[in-house]
């Protein structure tokens, strides 16, 4: 039987310092309606609604931002990609300022309230984008690639030069249980050298040892980390996050170097321009093994410095 969508159980309300603005919000994760997606409301402007959809992107540097006429919401990506960590097609999000909170810095709060709320099928068939031809984007000596899969897997490899961080790559199959496992509790991060010019740029306002992993030359300035390799997987968050904004859950192998909020926005950029290269899918409709295998091989031939990272 097919997936159905989900949406919550009952409201979320969660308090928080945007990272960027610094400024305090409330926010109110309520549940959706079947077919309506996820859908920000601003509370002090008179419930203007901003649907989360790359036609409404408007901004990919730092963060991931999007507006409509004059009305914004910012820093959406890591409560973005809760909601399509566990599954929940359908939500609306009131909040009374711009920006999502950034809490720890990592998606976990989000999920951890989520969860306690509880989530409920809304018997409709859940809808996926699946693709069938591979897609690519690179800029410079930055690449991401998303080839045809009956699941949505994530490889992901950076390349720091910063003795901390240095390279690091992380593979994963994205379900429920392997992203509130391995993915959510990834925290973004700094070096500390970039924070002041970033704070001479209006930007990071909020950031604070509590909220983000600030790194110096000798290592982290905030505790240990969660995983050896964090920094890999916060950008799998980032990059999950990022993706909801097709607006139907993805079925591919995205493998992304050297990526960031920018290059994810390329990459939704292309698939939405490129309607010959997907097809709108339920959980029932699979690709034969013999066209995975075909796409599969490709992973080496067009990232070859990911040539035994990808796996």
């Amino acid at each position: 039987m097919a997936q159905s969508q989900k949406t919550l159980a009952g409201p979320v309300e969660i308090e928080g310092v945007g990272l960027h603005s610094g400024r305090r919000v409330a926010l109110r994760i309520l549940p959706g309606e079947a077919g309506s997606g996820i859908v920000f409301v601003r509370r002090d402007l008179d419930e203007a609604e901003i649907p989360a959809s790359y036609r409404l992107l408007n901004g990919s540097n730092f963060s991931t931002t999007l507006s409509r006429g004059q009305v914004v919401v910012a820093t959406v990506e890591h409560l973005l990609s809760a909601l399509q960590g566990l599954s929940i097609d359908n939500a609306r999000i009131e909040m009374d300022d711009a920006e999502v909170p950034i809490l720890d810095g990592s998606a976990l709060p989000f999920v951890d309230r989520i969860r306690e709320a509880g989530t409920r099928s809304l018997g409709r068939p859940r809808r996926f984008l699946a693709l069938t031809r591979p897609v690519r984007v690179t800029a410079g000596d930055k690449e991401i690639l998303a080839l045809p899969d009956n699941a949505f897997q994530a490889t992901y490899a950076i390349d720091f030069a910063h003795p901390v961080i240095g390279a690091q790559s992380v593979t994963t199959e994205v379900t429920e249980e392997s992203y509130i496992e391995s993915i959510a509790p990834a925290r973004t991060f700094c070096l500390l050298r970039d924070v002041e010019a970033m704070r001479r740029s209006g930007l990071a306002l909020g950031g604070s040892l509590d909220n983000a992993l600030v790194v110096g030359e000798d290592g982290v300035l905030n505790g240990s980390l969660r995983f050896p390799d964090e920094f890999a997987r916060h950008k799998v968050l980032d990059l999950i996050g990022d993706l909801t904004l097709l607006g139907s859950p993805i079925r591919a192998h995205v493998i992304a170097f050297k990526g960031g909020h920018r290059l994810h926005a390329a990459l939704v950029e292309k698939i939405m321009s490129t309607p010959s290269a997907w097809a709108i899918a339920t959980s029932d409709d699979t690709l034969p093994a013999a066209s995975l295998a075909r796409f599969a091989r490709l992973k080496d031939s067009l990232l070859p410095h990911l040539a035994g990272v990808a796996g």
